[in-house]
């Protein structure tokens, strides 16, 4: 729990679908909350520890996890932040990079970030960056309504060429293989 205790955190919450299925459930079990957000459930009056557990069983019946420990939470902060920027289109200012990006909203050095996500998820920040571009990328290659430039463009890549061969690195196929087969992952998997 956090020092604030109207408020928890969650892990897995990662996309609208599961916000959905938490209101759904906490409504249905009658919790009053003021809202929920990706990765945070904001209740109207301090959560008990009776009242967390209960919480914490639905959650995990559902598929998701309270975060207790202050480097969990931190990984959920930069999963969130990173998921908010490349899928729901969350502007960062253009001459900020996504190091500067994840200090400035974390409040914590870069370097540190960078050790504890590496340690914590075995993978870089800049290689679940690429796997979450990488999953847009498909999810807008499937819908078919935007070029591989404009796309290329609004994922913030060099070029096309550079997000075809990222593309291909990553799946193993060129993005023009994918349309005609169209297979995602869940994000939460990533």
């Amino acid at each position: 729990m956090d020092q604030n205790k109207n408020e928890l955190s969650v892990k897995n919450m990662v996309c609208g679908r599961c916000i959905k299925v938490i209101t759904e459930e906490l409504t249905k079990h009658n919790f009053e909350f003021e809202s929920i957000e990706l990765g945070k459930i904001h209740f109207k009056k301090p959560v008990t520890g009776k009242e967390k557990e209960e919480i914490e069983k639905i959650l995990k019946k559902e598929g998701f996890e309270l975060l207790e420990a202050k480097e969990e939470k931190i990984i959920n902060q930069i999963k969130t932040l990173i998921i908010e920027h490349v899928h729901y289109g969350r502007e960062k200012p253009y001459y900020q990079n996504f190091s500067e990006f994840l200090a400035l909203n974390t409040g914590m050095e870069y370097s540190n970030l960078s050790k504890l996500f590496s340690i914590t998820e075995r993978k870089t920040i800049e290689n679940y960056i690429i796997e979450q571009k990488i999953e847009r990328v498909k999810e807008l290659l499937v819908y078919n309504e935007l070029t591989l430039s404009e796309i290329s463009y609004d994922l913030e890549y060099s070029s096309p060429q550079h997000l075809s061969r990222q593309f291909k690195q990553v799946t193993g196929m060129t993005p023009t293989e994918f349309k005609k087969i169209g297979i995602r992952k869940k994000l939460d998997t990533i």
